[in-house]
């Protein structure tokens, strides 16, 4: 398998090597790299999308020519996608209104609408254990700037809440995260996305 990390802006290095990481401590065959290019794009059994600024990734996946094929194979071929922080807002149909005043264009592909900075800006960043559906032990979660999930229909399925407020959800091949599973040190939610192929 080869999984690409969006490479465009935010914490892709860190992204990279949680997924290699993943990908042998679980016993699969495969590789993570940066996808920064078509090319790169065209090369990918499935896409991490990392932290960052959404706004600045999602004019720049535009600016490069992947917006569209993403959208394209993630609905026509089910790609699998994990989306974390500024990754999980893109992957929102519904941004709200922090989405509408940038001008972010989101992938739109999970039923489920985002508030960009839930729990505050950047120095009431965070660390908590979560509960998890289907994980036996607690997730440490690490929120930095981090959105939350307001609200979810159709095919989303919340699996993780904070004070309230759902931070993991899946849509089939789809997976969003509102904190960062990759500065963890814990690959359960990488794992899940490995068992998406």
């Amino acid at each position: 398998m080869r999984i690409g990390v969006i490479g465009v802006q935010g914490d892709v290095s860190e992204h990279v090597d949680a997924v290699a990481h993943a990908i042998r401590e679980y016993g699969h065959r495969g590789e993570a790299f940066a996808v920064r290019r078509r090319e790169d794009l065209d090369r990918v059994d499935g896409l991490t999308i990392p932290g960052g600024e959404s706004t600045t990734i999602s004019k720049l996946l535009v600016k490069l020519h992947l917006f569209d094929e993403i959208v394209r194979r993630a609905t026509e071929e089910q790609m699998p996608i994990l989306g974390t922080c500024a990754g999980c807002i893109l992957l929102a149909k519904d941004g709200g209104i922090q989405a509408k005043k940038t001008e972010s264009r989101l992938l739109a592909l999970m039923d489920m609408a985002v508030d960009r900075n839930a729990f505050g800006r950047q120095k009431e960043s965070f660390e908590a254990d979560l509960d998890v559906i289907g994980l036996e032990k607690p997730f440490h979660g690490v929120f930095i700037r981090a959105p939350a999930i307001v609200r979810t229909w159709g095919d989303c399925e919340p699996l993780a809440a904070y004070q309230g407020k759902v931070v993991l959800a899946r849509q089939k091949h789809l997976i969003g995260a509102a904190f960062h599973p990759e500065l963890s040190n814990d690959f359960r939610i990488h794992r899940w996305f490995l068992e998406l192929f």
